[in-house]
């Protein structure tokens, strides 16, 4: 199983960028998905998730400005960030479970390595 998350970088604050997260070794269609994050110094929480039917929540600091998605058919995990802070800026994991509650639980069954976003000027 492997989850290759790309796209992190750079940006200013008020910018965007999009991570990727492309899937093999699974059905992904048979699986929940999820963004998660770790700031230094702070726990890794669950940004956003997505469930096999197609449900999407968002931790509150992000809501209105990340949107996360997925494609079936390329196998591929999305995460639309947009007006992004400072405060946005942390290693980003993706990550796969056959049930949703083990991605709300910060326990799925697999992990992606991360991607790091730094917001800065």
């Amino acid at each position: 199983v492997q989850l290759q998350a790309s796209g992190g970088g750079l940006v200013q604050p008020g910018g965007s960028l999009t991570l990727s997260c492309a899937a093999s070794g699974i059905i992904f269609r048979a699986n929940n998905m999820g963004w998660y994050r770790q700031a230094p110094g702070k726990q890794r929480e669950l940004v956003a998730s997505v469930t096999i039917g197609g449900s999407k929540n968002y931790v509150d600091s992000v809501k209105g400005r990340f949107t996360i998605s997925r494609d079936n058919a390329k196998n591929t995990l999305f995460l639309q960030m947009n007006s992004l802070k400072p405060e946005d800026t942390a290693i980003y994991y993706c990550a796969a479970a056959r049930a949703i509650s083990t991605v709300v639980d910060g326990r799925p069954d697999y992990w992606g390595q991360g991607t790091l976003v730094t917001v800065s000027s």
